[in-house]
């Protein structure tokens, strides 16, 4: 018999959320520091298989929209960042550098990816020379090296796993487009799979990415109040083009810079899917995103009660991978009990139990995620009775988030009731007038840890006076703290 020995137990998000955050990353088998490797994480089966099924739902729709998988290489000359001042500028405190290989010391220092908008830069020079080359469309699935000094699970790390999309166009509309529909890919997939609602926006001057003209975002609150960017898209105009020189000869004979455009998402998605969605008792999921949809836990009986539940139990997990759902039945040698608490650990969004009353009984007993309480099913129809509430779970979950988002979003008008909302480690999503300038942003900054996360794109314009300075603002902005 198994070690039936209880794990530890996680911390309530009321007495400390950000070790419940690592408490439910731990008890839910998602990952585990590195620790061999300062800053960096291992991301475990469980963790993945979330991970492999969000890069199969955003894969399928870049290639929806015409966009091709490629590869490049990790490793990029030191010289190809100091081509774009701005972005070299950005990402220099974060740069891990290659200068020796091979026993002997480079005769140009590489630097580890940060991001690949340089190195791609310079294949699109070599493989754009006409408009009929218009739109390039690439994506690309792959690691980043960015050397943080605070780290935090999925959220934050020395390496991480992300998607970057790069593409150029003919014309600055044409990028801008482009921007636009893979931000909005982003937001329906953050809200339909992720069940996290988000304001799209665009980042501010000091918030923008470092070389694009301007950045658009979606924004997610969190449990605590704070702000997550989900997902960014960049307008990067003709800066890239022009530092490694990628022309390209229009229609009418004239040669001229592409615009270019990038935009991806990370492994920090899985960090926004446990603090919107889990609780005190561990990792909860959306359906759409759980490797496992449901749990069979058979309860034995004796004498040949044993060979009625098994038939049962295989034949509902038949039933159900019928259904196109993922259905494990558990027949490990374990109590139920442990069994339960993993499977709710592991955020599993429906708990089937089959014993030998039940299989007498024609029934099932079950269980979701959220409930206290479980409930007797027949088992007749249970294949589409348990995917047609999978459904309402997946809604349920995202009903449950938006309102919670729409209770903590505020407007407020005074500098005093400001800083009220944010004292402490306080935060709430708060539209506020801002003067747009870099050194107002920086003081509120600097006093309140707070930021500007975007400027909503279906802000109204609405005349003001900025909360800090009183001077003049034409719409209110998404101000709050943020991972």
């Amino acid at each position: 018999m198994a070690n039936d020995k209880s794990p530890d137990k996680i911390t309530p998000r009321a007495e400390d959320y950000s070790r419940w955050y690592l408490d439910v990353i731990r008890q839910a088998g998602l990952a585990e520091p590195a620790e061999v490797v300062k800053g960096c994480m291992v991301i475990k089966p469980h963790g993945y298989a979330i991970w492999e099924k969000i890069q199969r739902a955003l894969d399928d729709r870049f290639k929806e929209t015409g966009h091709q998988n490629a590869y490049f290489p990790l490793l990029i000359p030191e010289s190809f960042l100091k081509k774009e001042a701005e972005h070299v500028e950005g990402f220099s405190p974060e740069l891990a550098v290659v200068t020796h290989a091979g026993g002997q010391k480079l005769e140009e220092a590489y630097v580890i990816r940060p991001t690949s908008e340089t190195i791609i830069g310079h294949f699109f020079a070599k493989w754009i020379q006409s408009w009929r080359d218009l739109p390039l469309l690439i994506n690309q699935w792959a690691n980043v090296m960015r050397w943080e000094l605070r780290t935090r699970m999925f959220l934050r790390t020395g390496e991480f796993l992300w998607q970057e999309g790069h593409t150029a166009h003919a014309s600055h509309e044409e990028a801008v487009e482009e921007v636009k529909r893979m931000l909005k890919i982003y937001a329906e997939f953050a809200e339909g799979h992720m069940a996290m609602p988000v304001v799209c926006g665009v980042k501010t001057e000091s918030e923008k990415f470092a070389g694009a003209v301007q950045s658009f975002c979606i924004e997610a609150m969190m449990q605590d109040n704070k702000a997550l960017q989900a997902g960014t898209s960049h307008d990067l105009g003709q800066n890239f083009g022009k530092a490694f020189d990628v022309k390209f000869q229009n229609k009418e004979g004239n040669q001229e810079f592409v615009w270019q455009t990038s935009w991806g998402v990370s492994t920090r998605l899985i960090g926004g899917l446990i603090m919107t969605h889990s609780d005190d008792n561990g990792l909860v999921l959306p359906p759409k995103l759980a490797p496992v949809h449901v749990a069979i836990v058979p309860i034995f009986g004796k004498g040949g009660d044993e060979a009625k539940v098994r038939e049962a139990g295989a034949s509902i997990e038949k039933e159900l991978k019928a259904q196109g759902l993922a259905a494990v039945f558990d027949t490990r040698e374990h109590k139920p009990g442990f069994k339960y608490f993993e499977w709710e650990q592991k955020g599993v969004p429906l708990r089937i139990e089959i014993g030998p009353r039940d299989v007498d009984a024609n029934q099932v007993t079950v269980k979701d995620r959220l409930a206290t309480a479980k409930e007797t099913w027949p088992r007749a129809g249970l294949g589409e009775r348990v995917k047609a509430y999978l459904d309402t779970f997946q809604n349920t979950l995202f009903e449950r988030a938006r309102k919670r988002m729409n209770d903590n979003t505020v407007r407020v008008d005074t500098w005093d009731d400001f800083k009220s909302v944010f004292a402490g480690e306080n935060s709430k999503f708060v539209m506020a007038h801002w003067d747009g300038t870099r050194e107002t942003e920086a003081k509120i900054k600097e006093e309140l840890k707070v930021t500007v996360r975007c400027i909503p794109l279906d802000a109204p314009e609405e005349p003001g006076t900025c909360v800090l300075t009183g001077k003049p603002s034409s719409r209110r902005v998404l101000f709050a703290k943020s991972y």
